[in-house]
């Protein structure tokens, strides 16, 4: 480990943070609102245990939409939970409703979208189309625009959102939905301001966002006091995300090795951004398309949004 990660390591070892209770979240059972088992030992796929049992159609109908999409088409790897996935796939069709599916979008150096954004949101859709294919309620695909993100790397609030309102548009011409992390994490209440950092941060994770602070990180303090804070935002907005869409699909640009920063409860898909072979995120990207495609077509280090 190097001395920055192990600086922030010791950090976090002597930080106290308290965890706490959370009275009214709550996770989505068939259309109705259930209080949401808040048992710091619960494991993903908890908020099904106690549903009905799935019919053997339900079932073979779960996994034929779930290998519509999950082919290397598209994923970078294996998804996190491919049972919790067919579980989660069920679920909405048991209801007829739409596969839900989340991701974050962040922000980089530019100001405004161009050709990366609407081929990375193409990609999007061609996800989608497959699952239409397969399942004729189709996708539902959600944007979670990474404010918090952005200002903590320094942009101003009317770059972001400059940026995020095109990002807004461009995604409702092709049917998906987006919302604002930071109003998820203020809705939040107590869980938006008690970090679980009572489970180990992998030193690869920190040495990652250490390395990711150094290229985009321009805000007050250190790298490393930017790194830290950016992944105690992170422990925070993973219970957020997975509170606010239960029973939903995350999608992540960023491969297994962040596992950690992401929602615990829910399956996780490591997907490609712009094409096959390309996981660099679209924001990173110049705007030329020339550009893009010189410098994409490789697998990219870790960038966290």
């Amino acid at each position: 480990m190097s001395s920055s990660a192990a600086s922030i390591a010791n950090s976090l070892a002597t930080s106290s943070f308290t965890r706490e209770r959370e009275i009214h979240p709550f996770v989505a059972s068939y259309g109705r609102a259930s209080p949401c088992n808040d048992n710091p030992g619960s494991s993903p796929g908890d908020q099904f245990t106690e549903r009905t049992p799935l019919t053997a159609n339900i079932l073979a109908s779960a996994e034929k939409i779930q290998r519509s999409f999950n082919t290397w088409a598209f994923k970078r790897e294996q998804p996190s939970d491919p049972q919790l996935m067919v579980r989660v796939i069920a679920d909405a069709v048991t209801r007829q409703a739409p596969i839900p599916f989340v991701l974050y979008w962040g922000k980089g150096p530019r100001h405004e979208a161009a050709a990366p954004e609407a081929q990375c949101l193409d990609f999007l859709g061609a996800l989608a189309a497959r699952v239409k294919a397969a399942y004729a309620p189709g996708a539902a695909i959600k944007l979670i625009l990474t404010d918090t993100h952005a200002e903590l790397n320094g942009h101003c609030r009317q770059d972001i959102e400059r940026y995020f309102d095109e990002i807004r548009f461009a995604a409702e011409q092709r049917g998906f939905d987006s919302c604002w992390l930071g109003q998820l994490v203020k809705a939040a209440g107590n869980i938006g301001i008690a970090a679980p950092l009572e489970e180990a941060v992998p030193a690869e994770t920190l040495s990652s966002l250490i390395a990711s602070a150094e290229k985009w990180y321009h805000g007050g303090g250190t790298v490393q006091d930017g790194a830290l804070t950016y992944l105690r935002m992170n422990l925070i907005e993973q219970r957020v995300v997975e509170r606010a869409f239960p029973g939903s699909i995350f999608v992540t640009f960023n491969g297994s090795e962040l596992r950690s920063l992401f929602p615990t409860l829910l399956p996780i898909f490591y997907m490609y951004s712009l094409r096959r072979g390309v996981a660099v995120k679209p924001w990173f990207l110049p705007a030329e398309p020339a550009k893009c495609d010189a410098s994409a077509n490789r697998e990219n280090p870790v960038e966290p949004n």
